[in-house]
């Protein structure tokens, strides 16, 4: 069967997380109602990541087999508009046809966030569940160096959800940057795999030492302690963007 590559956007907002669920829409059955009602097949479709509801992606990666062989460009536009008929708000940026080697998942040697903080005093209008709003200002230099602490070969207990199934909490940090642009602070973060939360779990710490809460050194003993309790609270999830999945 023919394996197509697709690379998606969506705003996360109205569903409940990438993958399929009984308590709500998902993502993934956007995409395969969507393939359905194209073509008729009933599919799995499998994702480069699992986002949370809420979370958005810009560069989502997903794969799907198909029973006959497709252009890729109209594979595309006629599954968004089958998808914007649905009234989904998922978008199929680009499609490529691949071998039955590549997994959106298992073949992924990188994955990159943004997590994205609004810090001013006026609450949010046109950036409403598109960021997290914090009104007190943010030393975002402070964030940066603490964010530093983070970064390379760790046990990540204390940033991870309880109830993350990995069977270990043993993660490379490739990268854990903090930006500011006027209002705006990014936190960028790389690594071939996640925790569930870590990155959250990351922003809600960081801001603590952007307020002064928490040093550098305090943000490197609560990962070293190993211990859920020593976290910050986990970051709202409309601030989270899948950004990239990159490939061999």
């Amino acid at each position: 069967m023919p394996r197509y590559r697709m690379t998606v956007e969506y705003d996360g907002t109205s569903y409940v997380g990438w993958q399929m669920q009984e308590n709500g829409h998902s993502v993934q059955a956007a995409l395969q109602r969507g393939i359905l009602s194209l073509t008729g097949e009933t599919v799995s479709v499998r994702g480069a990541g699992r986002t949370d509801s809420g979370v958005h992606a810009v560069g989502q990666v997903i794969h799907a087999d198909l029973s006959r062989e497709w252009a890729p460009h109209k594979l595309r536009n006629a599954l968004n508009a089958h998808l914007m008929m649905a009234g989904e708000k998922v978008s199929v940026l680009d499609v490529q046809a691949v071998d039955d080697t590549f997994d959106a998942r298992f073949s992924a040697i990188c994955r990159h966030y943004l997590y994205r903080i609004l810090n001013r005093p006026s609450p949010l209008a046109l950036e409403a569940k598109r960021a997290w709003w914090v009104a007190r200002h943010l030393d975002h230099e402070v964030m940066h160096a603490a964010a530093q602490t983070l970064v390379g070969h760790h046990d990540f207990t204390t940033f991870r959800s309880a109830h993350c199934q990995a069977t270990s909490p043993v993660r490379t940090l490739d990268r854990l940057d903090v930006t500011r642009n006027g209002d705006l602070i990014e936190i960028r973060a790389s690594a071939q795999s996640f925790l569930h939360n870590q990155i959250r779990s990351f922003a809600g710490t960081l801001k603590l030492a952007g307020e002064g809460k928490m040093t550098p050194a305090d943000v490197r003993a609560a990962l070293d302690a190993r211990d859920r309790a020593a976290c910050g609270p986990v970051a709202p999830p409309e601030g989270l963007y899948f950004m990239k999945v990159d490939y061999p």
